[in-house]
């Protein structure tokens, strides 16, 4: 089990430079687990895709209906006091703390590409390439 970030999510439903990478991932762990705002995240990331018509309606509404289901059943809610003391800990926005608190939580690694989470929270974020010990 391991916890993504949206970024992580994004680079799998949308095809790109780092889709194979993640996929990767996918394939060494495919239990992923993200705090209910990934939701927001991800729909205001798909946003900017359709609004630039890099993607269309239909495919948008296709990938998040994958991405929901890829996450079926691992969803979290946490308590606010384990995010604000962590946004008071460090440079990283609330948004970026749920993921980590969640990885806290749940005792598994948060695998991002974010380099300041990366940077804020060594012993709990690792990159794509350091989870598959690349």
């Amino acid at each position: 089990m391991i916890v993504v970030d949206t970024n992580i999510l994004g680079y799998f439903f949308i095809q790109g430079e780092r889709s194979c990478q993640v996929e990767n991932l996918l394939a060494a762990d495919s239990n992923w687990c993200a705090p209910v705002l990934w939701r927001s995240e991800f729909r205001s990331v798909l946003g900017l895709y359709l609004r630039k018509a890099l993607l269309s309606l239909e495919e948008v509404l296709l990938i998040i209906d994958q991405a929901e289901k890829l996450l079926i059943d691992n969803e979290y809610e946490l308590p606010s006091a384990n995010i604000m003391r962590l946004v008071n800990e460090s440079n990283c926005s609330a948004y970026d703390c749920e993921f980590v608190a969640l990885a806290q939580f749940l005792r598994v690694p948060l695998v991002t590409e974010d380099r300041k989470i990366l940077m804020e929270f060594p012993g709990v974020a690792v990159s794509v390439a350091q989870f598959l010990g690349n």
